[in-house]
């Protein structure tokens, strides 16, 4: 009897360890249940309703394969959850339990979200400019490799990476993926040797993206963004993923949506370069995003990328901001902020050409010109992304982190954490403060601005500013400021000894009251800095 009481109360014991366990706010509380069924598992029906603080949200579950069914839970609030599942299959339906959310850890700052109009912060508040990369196939190499980048964006400092969560084409010379999404139902050769692939559409291999996940736990652990393409079109024939039935796809993006939308660092990307799916009219990718915004119940960032200048419809309700590949914005002055003022929506400049020693004119810019694109964009209110792609000959990918990641090779990726740096001292993310009248002169708020030079060299500044500062107050006469000299390139800061102090507007234009002006070094890419003196 003893015995017997003992084990009862061990067991009430590993209970109350289960209900009270503990998850972070916006981290993952993940249920497991083991069940058998004939069907095919991937066809049963699971969803889980967890109840908290003022809140209720029912999530969906997946088969993740080896008999058991999960479900993945995000909670938003601190407290005590309560959930039960229901199901199809007798054995998932009806659990019951509970955990209770914590606060987050310092490093936990929940999901990105869109701040206001055109800026992002994360869940917490805190501020949060997108400064990314590219790695198209990183997570679908080997994982020496995917070690390796992880360690590269750390190093670099880089706060987002797109990359396609289906395995891409690299032919010729590229071997076979260990992995792929679907089960295989036979192969085939074709003359020439290659692989022909028939697959099972109705059952996913979990194996493959188990590996998602931890690829993108691996980001969240280091503070970078998961940009996941779900669609691409460099297949060629090779799997026909882009060439999959329509029901198919919507398949594939609930099993996604309900296996990877509890992870905070997540932002959906419905296709790299849409309009090379020839096949596929516009309407096909209305109904796609709809689909995984609709299976998604955290709301992450959604939106889509295209060719050079084809833009989308970015303003529709299911983008939460536009993801535009074209360089001629940033190429100048203030033309990014066209774009911002169309879609009045957070616009990132994902590709706008790539440093490299490519022989393509996409692929050939030198570092300086790639971080002078970023900061034209930067400097009227958008966000650029970088990227890079050295190759040793047209078939060897080993050094290209635009294909699959690894070690950066160029030049520009030093400059990242200096762009940070800057960017975070700001007590509010940049416009342009007299749009369409100034291109030069950028504002952070009240007495704060920006002036960047670009590839001007010139011998000095003579201090003058607009009298409008986009939305925060007009500059007024009598403010004493100080000007600080940023190198982008060689990323010095220098504070000149003179303090200035503004005149009375002189039509649209303020000056300093002696006539003053700054000594600028012979170099170009430099940025001033123009605050309020102490």
């Amino acid at each position: 009897m003893k015995r017997f009481c003992l084990i009862l109360l061990l067991i009430a014991a590993v209970a109350c360890s289960v209900s009270a366990a503990a998850v972070e706010r916006w981290g993952r509380f993940e249920l497991a249940m083991k069940a058998k069924t004939s069907a095919n598992p991937f066809d049963v029906e699971l969803t889980a309703t967890f109840s908290g603080p003022d809140t209720t949200m029912t999530v969906s579950g997946f088969y993740a394969g080896n008999g058991v069914f999960k479900v993945r839970f995000m909670p938003k609030t601190v407290g005590k959850w309560t959930y039960v599942t229901h199901s199809s299959l007798e054995a998932l339906d009806s659990q019951q339990g509970s955990f209770e959310c914590v606060s987050p850890s310092a490093d936990n700052h929940g999901p990105v979200v869109v701040d206001g109009r055109y800026a992002f912060k994360y869940a917490d508040g805190t501020r949060y400019y997108p400064i990314g990369t590219t790695a198209y196939d990183w997570m679908h190499v080997s994982a020496d490799m995917q070690k390796l980048t992880v360690k590269s964006l750390c190093e670099a400092r880089f706060n987002k990476i797109r990359m396609l969560l289906f395995v891409q084409n690299f032919d010729p010379g590229y071997p076979e993926p260990e992995l792929f999404p679907f089960e295989i139902k036979s192969i085939k050769k074709d003359k020439s040797g290659r692989p022909i692939y028939e697959w099972d559409y109705t059952r996913f291999n979990p194996a493959y993206f188990d590996n998602v996940e931890k690829c993108i736990d691996m980001l969240a652990e280091i503070g970078v963004e998961a940009d996941l393409i779900l669609f691409h079109p460099y297949d060629d024939g090779r799997w026909n993923f882009d060439r999959m039935p329509q029901d198919v796809n919507l398949r594939y993006l609930r099993y996604v949506a309900a296996r990877v939308s509890s992870f905070r660092n997540v932002w959906w990307s419905l296709a790299n370069e849409y309009d090379f799916f020839r096949h596929w009219q516009p309407e096909v990718w209305d109904e796609l995003t709809r689909e995984i915004v609709k299976h998604d119940p955290y709301s992450h960032l959604c939106s889509i990328h295209s060719h050079t200048a084809k833009y989308y419809k970015y303003w529709e309700p299911e983008y939460t901001h536009a993801s535009v590949q074209d360089q001629a914005p940033v190429e100048g002055f203030g033309r990014a902020a066209t774009v911002r003022n169309i879609y009045k929506k957070p616009v990132i400049f994902d590709e706008v050409c790539y440093e490299g020693n490519m022989d393509n004119r996409w692929g050939s810019l030198s570092g300086q010109e790639m971080l002078y694109r970023m900061w034209q964009g930067t400097v009227a209110g958008t966000y650029v992304g970088h990227g890079e792609c050295y190759m040793d000959s047209p078939t060897d990918y080993s050094r290209d982190f635009l294909a699959i990641g690894g070690t950066f090779q160029g030049e520009a990726w030093k400059r990242i954490s200096f762009m940070r740096d800057i960017l975070d001292a700001m007590p509010n993310p940049l416009m342009l403060s007299d749009s369409s009248w100034d291109p030069y002169t950028s504002t952070a708020g009240e007495n704060y601005y920006i002036i960047y030079l670009g590839k001007e060299i010139k011998p000095r500044w003579t201090f003058e500013l607009p009298v409008k500062n986009g939305v925060y107050p007009r500059l007024k006469e009598g403010v004493r400021m100080k000007v600080e000299i940023i190198d982008t390139w060689n990323m010095t800061v220098t504070e000149c000894p003179q303090v200035f102090e503004t005149t009375a507007p002189v039509g649209d234009r303020v000056y300093d009251k002696k006539h003053g002006s700054v000594r600028l070094p012979d170099a170009p890419y430099l940025m001033l800095r123009i605050t309020a003196a102490e």
